[in-house]
């Protein structure tokens, strides 16, 4: 695993920080589609929703491994495996996502009331979508925030010669 996580031959999908905020960018939009259709499955009982699903696990598999990928593994790899450097950005990495992830279970937690004390939606009818939905984003919102954490790798250049510092 520690050799998959980093082989370099997918570098140049994330050797950019724009390159690597796209691929989340991307992950984020699959990652929404498939919870809508989820819901839309799961609310609607439309089965042909079920093939969209399907279209949309292979992209999304593909930027799953981008980011795994720019990430080297910090959230996918045994403990033992990562060093005093990695094993302080992945706490790093959640903490952040935890702190996101309150705010959003936050917001979702307003939003169902507010639309349950308005009258305009019940809380009930609500409650199945946003918990999917708030679920779906706690899973992931580590591998996004990691994503969109990684520094661009150091260029190497020429070696300094003796007399030059």
């Amino acid at each position: 695993m520690f050799r998959l996580m980093n082989n370099r031959e997918g570098a140049p999908l994330y050797a950019t920080a724009a390159r690597r905020r796209t691929a989340v960018a991307v992950h984020i939009t699959l990652t929404a589609a498939a919870v809508a259709t989820g819901i839309g499955m799961y609310a609607g009982g439309q089965p042909w929703l079920a093939y969209t699903l399907l279209a949309l696990i292979l992209p999304w598999c593909v930027a799953t491994g981008v980011i795994n990928a720019a990430t080297r593994g910090l959230l996918e790899l045994r403990t033992h495996v990562l060093d005093e450097r990695q094993l302080a950005e992945r706490d790093r990495v959640h903490a952040r996502a935890h702190r996101l992830t309150t705010c959003l279970l936050g917001c979702a937690v307003i939003g169902v009331a507010a639309s349950d004390l308005t009258g305009r939606v019940a809380a009930g009818t609500l409650l199945v979508p946003v918990i999917a939905a708030v679920f779906v984003a706690h899973w992931l919102m580590p591998l996004w925030v990691a994503g969109l954490a990684v520094r661009d790798e150091p260029v190497e250049g020429p070696e300094p010669g003796p007399g030059t510092a």
